[in-house]
């Protein structure tokens, strides 16, 4: 059986999984993502830490054919992270980034190279799913939302602070503001009436905000938006959050799992 290993190095998290080479990044089986598993991204900074992931994949799954790669965490996390495998020397390492070609889907980004490696694999990652016109929401450390037309090209994006970068900003740079808490006491969108629920909630709208905009202008520009796929840590907070808004679903919003690893695996079948 030939097998794909992926790595998503975040800032926060990372991510792997090994997929089945003859499988198709389209299948929605979760079957496929039988092998995978999510570390903190400072793992790789530690020898041991390192040592232990390594002898966990090598004990659990067969040698791969190829490892893709995309990362956001800097040039150490990338030495870090070729660093597992000195048992697998012979295996290419192959690094997605903002420029990689990928046949049916082309960026608008001015310096390709300067796209976030995650929001470029995440796009391809939505196109293996869909033709459709779609904005790919990746909720993570940062917020980012990119508009990719059903003709396979991206027009570009958002980025913002997250969830918890939002919380967090009011916490260190006000004199009463604590870190909200989210509680299961919130229920349909309101006004807060005491001051965890305000902050709570103007986060929320916040991105819930930016999301319905992008919705807003896609329509405009002529491409209206028929999928939105929500991934990372935050997705399902944001996905419940946009299904408040209406008794009626209002928009075709769906949380996925590892959209950049599809992405990843989309691409390297493409490229090896």
């Amino acid at each position: 059986m030939s097998l794909y290993l992926l790595f998503d190095v975040g800032n926060t998290r990372l991510k792997w999984a090994v997929v089945n080479a003859n499988q198709n990044p389209s299948d929605r089986n979760k079957k496929l993502w039988a092998y995978s598993g999510s570390i903190s991204s400072k793992s790789l900074q530690s020898t041991e830490l390192r040592a232990e992931l390594s002898d966990y994949i090598t004990k659990t799954l067969p040698k791969p054919d190829a490892i893709a790669f995309c990362c956001v965490a800097g040039e150490t996390a990338i030495e870090n992270l070729k660093m597992l495998f000195p048992q697998w020397n012979d295996i290419s390492w192959n690094q997605l980034d903002g420029s990689s070609p990928f046949q049916g889907v082309r960026t608008l980004y001015q310096e390709p190279n300067k796209l976030g490696a995650d929001r470029w694999a995440a796009i391809l990652g939505a196109r293996a799913l869909s033709a459709a016109n779609t904005l790919i929401v990746n909720a993570g450390t940062a917020s980012t939302i990119d508009m990719l037309g059903s003709n396979g090209l991206h027009y570009g994006g958002w980025i913002l602070p997250g969830l918890g970068l939002m919380q967090e900003s009011l916490q260190n740079n006000t004199a009463q503001l604590p870190l909200a808490v989210r509680t299961d006491t919130i229920g349909q969108p309101s006004f807060g009436i005491n001051t965890n629920d305000a902050i709570i909630g103007g986060c929320d709208a916040a991105q819930i905000g930016a999301i319905l905009r992008a919705t807003q202008l896609a329509k405009e520009m002529g491409y209206p938006i028929e999928r939105i796929w929500l991934d990372g840590g935050n997705a399902k907070t944001l996905s419940a959050e946009l299904q408040k808004l209406t008794k009626e679903p209002l928009l075709p919003v769906e949380p996925i799992e590892g959209l950049v690893l599809r992405g990843l695996w989309a691409w390297l079948a493409q490229t090896i």
